[in-house]
């Protein structure tokens, strides 16, 4: 049995986590010395008028100092900034706007559109992999679109140069309901059990992998349901745990804040942050974003094994071993966390959804999977190819 010491602990679980520990903290407000580069305090966000602040980003002084800043917000501070006109001209957005809705509605024709990852298929419009879509449909667009010199400073405030862009189209309609708090990729897209056995020096750092970005696409007044937000909940450590858990959700809709936006702004938030989409509403707002999945240079294995094929190769073995108790249970689990990808990602989600969690099922857990429904050989290889190509591009 682990020995869950909140104070000193390997390991985060439920009785880790500490209600008073956490409203203490998020009670912390923003002192506005401490944000000189920022226009404007609102409901703890510091605010950038990127009007005035782009031309700065031009000049290596005043350059390091305001991604200093960026990244002070988001490690310690608030753990959100919001970039006021972080688009000058949104003819670019319009133009984006109108691709991805006929990517929408072609897909919907396709396949009647996507599941998500926290809302019921066909409650809201979802383009996974959007940043590819909008290259393919439209290039000079995507060329304009995200030649932002301000978006490309905060993503490097917080990741530093050479980091990878994703992207998700979300558009919510209205009526549509509002998420529950959570936190996000990596650990977010966990299984509570899967979270639990990361050991806590990981729950640490794997906010420092990911940046969270929305772009506005409309007018997003607060009726239409922008993102709930609360601040400094980012520096919760157990926070991987306890957005699971009913008394912290209950202070997360007690204290959330929540940020109008106008089209061309954006925000960009600590993927620890407690936060969820807001209901909208409204009577005629089709509230449309697009969400910046944007990813460390160093989320990268040195070499790349053909998995797939060392799979294939191992499962007759494996089968044996376990048919001939040579190997036990933990014993063949080693080899086979050697052998397979135990991860996810990066798949292709049109092909690869989340089924009946937040994630698609990886080899590692087919693999065992398929020793425990005792699958042929060939139905083994069947399957693997099957994933092998839903992750293809």
């Amino acid at each position: 049995m682990i020995d869950y010491d909140k104070n000193n602990t390997a390991y985060f679980a439920p009785e880790t986590c500490d209600l008073n520990e956490f409203k203490a903290l998020i009670a912390q407000t923003v002192q506005r010395d401490t944000v000189p580069y920022a226009s404007d305090v609102q409901n703890n966000v510091p605010i950038y008028d990127m009007s005035k602040l782009r031309s700065s980003l031009e000049h290596p002084i005043s350059r390091q100092e305001i991604l200093s800043e960026w990244a002070q917000v988001l490690m310690s501070g608030a753990g959100v900034v919001a970039l006021l006109g972080a688009y000058p001209k949104t003819e670019v957005l319009d133009e984006a706007t109108a691709t991805y809705d006929s990517i929408i509605a072609a897909e919907k024709l396709a396949n009647g559109g996507g599941s998500d990852h926290f809302a019921a298929s066909g409650a809201n419009d979802r383009i996974w992999n959007s940043l590819q879509k909008l290259c393919e449909a439209a290039p000079e667009v995507f060329l304009r679109y995200f030649a932002n010199t301000s978006i490309a400073a905060v993503c490097e405030a917080w990741l530093g140069p050479n980091y990878q862009m994703t992207a998700q189209v979300n558009q919510v309609h209205p009526g549509g309901a509002a998420q529950l708090a959570h936190r996000d990729y990596h650990l977010g897209f966990q299984t509570a059990e899967i979270s639990a056995i990361y050991p806590a020096h990981v729950h640490d750092l794997s906010p420092a992998l990911t940046l969270q970005g929305a772009i506005a696409h409309c007018d997003m007044p607060l009726e239409s349901g922008p993102t709930k937000l609360l601040p400094f909940s980012q520096a919760y450590r157990p926070g991987y745990v306890a957005w699971r858990l009913d008394e912290f959700r209950a202070v997360f809709e007690e204290e959330h804040i929540q940020l109008p936006l106008a089209k061309g702004d954006a925000v960009f938030f600590n993927p620890a942050l407690f936060h969820a989409a807001g209901a909208n509403t409204s009577k005629d707002i089709h509230r449309m974003v697009n969400l910046l999945q944007v990813s460390s240079a160093f989320g990268r294995a040195m070499e790349a094994p053909d998995r797939s094929k060392m799979c294939k190769l191992l499962f007759p073995w494996a089968v044996e071993a376990q048919k001939n108790n040579t190997l036990n249970f933990s014993e063949l689990s080693a080899a086979i966390a050697a052998t397979a990808e135990g991860y996810s990602f990066p798949t292709n989600l049109d092909r690869d959804p989340p089924k009946g969690g937040l994630a698609p099922e990886t080899q590692q857990a087919y693999f065992a999977r398929a020793l425990v429904e005792g699958l042929n050989f060939q139905e083994f290889a069947l399957h693997l190819d099957e994933i092998a190509a839903n992750q293809q591009p």
